[in-house]
């Protein structure tokens, strides 16, 4: 009889949707600078009509994804993230209007990061990457600590050995 798998349970730390908010804000600062510099080009070197409309629109749909990515996805990220480790799986949930379930059998993992960005280090957390043979699956957000034995974890489950450099 097949033994029934529960969903994940673990959250991501809380800290990931400061982290993403301040990700967003700079990300989204260098498109409007880009969107910008080109608008004053167009207006300083006369461009075709068209093309100042099309920098409009794309201004304007840009100024709605920001206000999208910075507002209502960090919080939407850390809300419905979960993930769990076991000796047999990975299991990982995503997604608020689409879930989607993932189950990463441990024989089937190859090798298994650690990263740490620079905003992601301001906010002391970290992201695991797993390898499989054909994907790659990333819990982002972790706590350090917690992403340096879950990291372990997975290797020790997955046999993976540590390479020498």
């Amino acid at each position: 009889m097949l033994e029934e798998i529960h969903p994940p349970k673990n959250r991501l730390s809380k800290n990931i949707i400061k982290a993403t908010i301040l990700r967003e804000l700079i990300e989204n600062s260098v498109v409007f600078i880009v969107l910008g510099i080109l608008i004053y080009l167009d207006y300083r070197f006369s461009w075709k009509d068209w093309i100042g409309w099309i920098l409009i629109a794309i201004a304007a749909i840009t100024l709605l994804a920001s206000i999208w990515s910075i507002t209502i996805r960090p919080f939407l990220l850390y809300k419905n993230t979960r993930y769990h480790v076991d000796e047999e799986f990975l299991q990982l949930k995503t997604g608020a209007f689409i879930e989607e379930y993932e189950i990463v059998p441990m024989t089937k993992i190859q090798s298994v990061e650690m990263n740490q960005g620079p905003i992601m280090r301001k906010y002391g957390l970290c992201s695991i990457s797993v390898e499989t043979m054909g994907s790659s699956h990333a819990i982002s957000g972790l706590p350090r600590d917690v992403a340096w034995e879950l990291r372990n974890q997975i290797a020790h489950y997955a046999k993976i050995k540590e390479v020498e450099s």
